[in-house]
């Protein structure tokens, strides 16, 4: 690297080589370190793929149906000001090929129409249900009604409450819950119909050791959604959201696939998420005081297992889909990227006696590392490290050239990952996509790398700083578009 050099310039020029000599070599480890993990939980996320696609193509989902030793199941939708969306998605929970599933919608104070929609859809009336929150779960907002339509096969509840946050209102929700297991997702989400027979497989297979599951989470933006099911996938048209449903293929599909491969699963998304409701009753739930709250509930669970030195599982299941919508706006994109980050560090904070504890196992000596290492400080190496090229480029401190070529290196790598990653998936999942979508996404692979990485990076490092200081945590309002049914 200091061969690269310029030693012909001014102070600006010294400042700036003193500053790569230190810098550029392990910024340059850091992202080769990244991209080798990525890859690697790639293939490990492909191999768990193929295998489980293997056990489906054998696997009767009619009998696991039909099955009098299935476990009851309650989907808890929390919803705030989600008017755009709600009935779709509680349809598409209804619609969910399951012999024993309930609904159960908290709505969380929305100052919009949803509880209006919900009750003239679905001809709500009072309910005699009561929530029921054991020693350890409590609830802050404060209940004003229990509706339940007045036919009473539909199995929908619906929990009218304070506004008192998401966290707060799913654990009302599983206070609410009649069923052993129970499904966290959010409103503006659409499940595959075969879903919850998918994701209960664990629980059936393992019923002694599983304790959570969390499912695939997919891009909703560009396909088409009929009575609560999609039936068309498709690229959506701004690149804004085409970036994101590459993110997500790289995220979900794969990436927790590997992890799960590896024992070390730390996040199970809010947007999809199976768990023994006794386990969420004894572990108090989620935090409403953390914004980051399916992270910390997924290693409050690994804490309260490894503690009490229990033989557990928390595993992915990558063929059960659940249809989300992403954000449209930079705006809210903003918000949402700040808020997680923020979450990621409250998090990592507030469970950092785990960091390198032999007592917990693959959790706390290989996830969180890694969490720490290349989730966290992934932004503020981008960020830097973006600045530091700039400014020996513009100061004609470093060879152009050469520069531009390790720059194309360490670009390539991540795009070769992401493009594999979206080859894999569809080789594994059969998916059926388009080729006009797979050029897209591999298009998004190269382009999200010219300004998209780069912005989102930005905001990252914000919620992070926000955190350091203290600043009141804001879960922010993401606008909704709808789903395309047309």
């Amino acid at each position: 690297m200091i061969e690269l050099l310029d030693l012909t310039g001014t102070t600006a020029h010294q400042v700036v080589r003193t500053v790569l000599i230190w810098t550029a070599w392990p910024t340059l480890a850091y992202f080769v370190a990244i991209n080798a993990v990525y890859l690697c939980l790639v293939l490990l996320g492909f191999a768990d793929t193929r295998r489980s696609a293997a056990r489906r193509s054998v696997l009767d989902l009619a009998e696991t149906a039909t099955s009098p030793v299935s476990l009851g199941l309650t989907v808890i939708l929390p919803a705030y000001n989600e008017s755009a969306v709600i009935i779709e998605s509680v349809r598409s929970a209804l619609a969910l090929d399951y012999p024993d599933h309930e609904v159960v919608v908290v709505n969380d104070g929305s100052t919009d129409p949803t509880l209006a929609v919900l009750r003239e859809t679905f001809d709500l009336v009072e309910s005699r249900r009561v929530v029921d929150t054991g020693p350890h779960l409590e609830i802050r907002g404060r209940v004003r009604g229990v509706l339940e339509p007045r036919d009473p096969s539909i199995p929908l509840v619906v929990l009218d409450t304070e506004n008192s946050g998401r966290s707060d209102a799913v654990n009302a929700g599983i206070g609410l819950a009649a069923k052993d297991l129970v499904v966290i997702m959010d409103s503006d989400s659409v499940m595959d119909p075969d879903a919850l027979l998918l994701a209960v497989q664990p629980f059936l297979d393992d019923p002694l050791r599983v304790v959570a599951a969390g499912g695939n989470i997919r891009a909703v933006n560009g396909s088409r959604v009929v009575a609560g099911r999609v039936t068309a996938e498709g690229m959506p048209r701004p690149w804004l959201a085409r970036f994101q449903v590459v993110e997500y293929l790289r995220a979900f599909s794969l990436g927790r696939a590997g992890w799960s491969r590896l024992g070390a699963l730390l996040l199970i998304s809010g947007a999809f998420g199976v768990y023994r409701r006794d386990v969420l009753l004894a572990v108090g739930a989620l935090d409403p005081d953390t914004i980051g709250e399916d992270f910390e509930l997924t290693l409050k669970v690994h804490r309260w297992c490894r503690r009490r030195r229990r033989d557990y599982r928390v595993v992915y299941v990558s063929e059960p889909t659940c249809w989300t919508e992403v954000p449209s706006t930079l705006a809210v994109l903003h918000r949402q990227r700040a808020r997680w980050h923020r979450g990621l560090w409250e998090v990592l904070w507030k469970y950092r006696g785990m960091l390198l504890n032999p007592r917990y196992g693959r959790i706390g000596m290989l996830g969180l590392p890694y969490y720490w290492l290349f989730e966290l400080l992934a932004p503020l190496f981008e960020v830097l490290g973006a600045v530091i090229i700039l400014a020996a480029l513009l100061t004609g401190a470093v060879n152009a050239t050469m520069t531009l070529a390790l720059l194309g290196v360490a670009i390539g790598c991540g795009v070769l990952v992401t493009i594999l990653s979206v080859l894999l998936e569809e080789i594994s999942l059969r998916r059926a996509s388009t080729a006009g979508d797979l050029l897209l996404m591999m298009g998004c692979a190269l382009l999200e790398n010219l300004g998209y990485r780069q912005l989102t990076a930005v905001w990252r490092l914000q919620g992070w700083w926000q955190a350091v200081r203290g600043r009141t945590a804001v879960w922010g309002e993401m606008t909704r578009s709808g789903f395309d049914a047309s």
